[in-house]
């Protein structure tokens, strides 16, 4: 009803315009009209009675696809002199559901069993009712690794009972996150999740050379991110751990993402990677390291995705922006997964989306043995778990490849 109540604004506002009287209206609903559809409305004459003033039109609402949403006509009593008023400018409405897209992927690790997780130092509310809140839905089987009187000092506070789940002490941060990356070494969980500690107090553990969970591969991080205004989830990489990467560290973090894009259910994601301009500069060392990914990729040195840079972060996210500088690509405008050029820019953001754009985060880290869930101190339960059920669908994957 709220597509069909666009047609009345067309007929009120442009044609016939201001003036005009609705006398009647028939609709008929073809398809539904979901959250984020864009809908296009057009009305067109069809028949009039000059005597009576009257005009029938005939009406369509459509989708983004093209597809004919709403059809029917309308009956109109126009003006017979021309009618000016002053154009209101009405406020847009957008209606968005906050976390559809987490819900989405807690939905893909349904029938999964849950895996058995390191909970590294939950020592405040955030942290441990994420890993709680996880638990219930069957996304892990939360092992706590820290302190224990003050672990259970919040679980009383919270009223969460804690009885079910196992209980590591620790005396202090550090000793958690090397007792949690020791419990992975030995398979003993497959995967840890980051509490209240600093992301390099466990960093630094995670990459040990002779203690640590490190690979072949360059560990890196991935923001999965819930945006309200763009169509997609949209994957952000690196804004955590590596700091100035350098070309070789970088092919690693595009592919990291690529894979993690594909066992999220997108088959050749979109990889855009970001600097301040959209052609290769001798004067700036981003676009020159996006002319040879892209060279990488073509040479199958980076496979699964399509990867095209430099480009703007305008041109990677908007298909106007890129038409309006004539940008031809396959990927500008529709972009999966953006490779910034270094961790401060990429912090800042993924920052600007959160608090100026309303998006959520949810944070992984790849290249490891296992996958880690490395959120911010400050994100609240939903981007937890959402990173519980990336880590769980990630160790899963993992292990149906060795099998």
């Amino acid at each position: 009803m709220w597509s069909g109540s666009l047609i009345s604004t067309l007929l009120g506002t442009k044609l016939p315009g201001p003036g005009a009287i609705y006398l009647g209206q028939t609709l008929t609903f073809l398809r539904p009209v979901g959250l984020g559809d864009r809908i296009t409305v057009s009305v067109t004459a069809k028949a009039k009675d000059p005597e009576k003033h009257r005009v029938t039109f005939d009406c369509q609402c459509s989708n983004e696809k093209g597809e004919v949403v709403i059809a029917g006509t309308a009956e109109v009593l126009a003006p017979t002199e021309k009618v000016k008023r002053p154009r209101a400018v009405l406020p847009e409405v957008h209606v968005y559901d906050p976390g559809i897209r987490y819900r989405q992927l807690i939905d893909l690790t349904k029938g999964l069993e849950p895996i058995r997780t390191a909970v590294v130092h939950p020592v405040d509310r955030n942290s441990l009712q994420g890993a709680i809140d996880a638990a219930q839905l069957n996304l892990m089987i939360p092992v706590l690794v820290g302190p224990a009187a003050k672990i259970r000092a919040v679980a009383e506070a919270d009223g969460i009972d804690l009885s079910p789940y196992e209980l590591i002490p620790t005396t202090h941060s550090h000793e958690a996150a090397a007792r949690a990356v020791a419990l992975a070494r030995a398979g003993r969980v497959a995967a840890l999740m980051k509490g209240s500690l600093h992301t390099d107090e466990l960093m630094h553990e995670v990459v040990a050379k002779d203690t640590g969970l490190t690979t072949a591969r360059r560990i890196s991080h991935v923001f999965v991110m819930d945006v309200p205004a763009y169509p997609r989830i949209l994957f952000l990489t690196d804004a955590a751990i590596n700091i100035s990467p350098e070309l070789e560290d970088k092919r690693d973090i595009i592919q990291n993402a690529i894979d993690l894009a594909q066992v999220l259910g997108i088959e050749t994601p979109k990889v855009a990677i970001l600097s301040i301009v959209e052609t290769v500069s001798p004067k700036l060392r981003s676009t020159i390291e996006a002319g040879a990914l892209c060279k990488m990729a073509d040479r199958k040195q980076i496979t699964g995705g399509v990867v095209d840079g430099p480009l703007a972060f305008d041109n990677a996210v908007s298909e106007e922006a890129a038409q309006a500088k004539g940008i031809v690509s396959a990927v500008a405008g529709r972009a999966d997964i953006l490779v910034v050029p270094d961790l401060e820019a990429g912090n800042m953001l993924v920052k600007q989306l959160e608090y100026l754009a309303g998006a959520q985060g949810a944070g992984i880290v790849l290249g490891a043995r296992v996958p880690i869930a490395l959120t911010s101190r400050a994100d609240k339960p939903p981007s937890r778990i959402a990173s519980c059920a990336i880590a769980l669908l990630l160790a899963r994957h993992k292990r149906n490849i060795e099998v």
